[in-house]
């Protein structure tokens, strides 16, 4: 068992929650990703804007668990984990 495909997990986690947070902007409103951030954390909404994003991590988890990647599903976990006290902070 190695523990740093926690960390690969972990990292593939964030990079699916910003990848799904990217989708959603670019074909859900009329800005860019940039501008949909700053207009998204002006209004309040970034929250909900990370918890939307983090939605992609399911297929992620079901993806290595297929793939008998245990550990790094672990990692994605804990990388929603985090994302939701994120999202209760911001």
């Amino acid at each position: 068992m190695r523990k740093i495909d926690l960390f690969i997990g972990m990292f593939i986690g964030f990079i699916s929650a910003i990848i799904g947070i990217y989708l959603f902007l670019e074909f859900k409103t009329e800005y860019g990703f940039a501008e949909g951030i700053q207009g998204i954390k002006q209004q309040g909404f970034l929250g909900k804007l990370i918890a939307m994003g983090a939605v992609l991590n399911l297929g992620v988890f079901f993806l290595l668990l297929k793939f008998n990647k245990d550990l790094m599903a672990k990692g994605v976990i804990l990388a929603t984990i985090l994302l939701t006290f994120i999202t209760l902070f911001v």
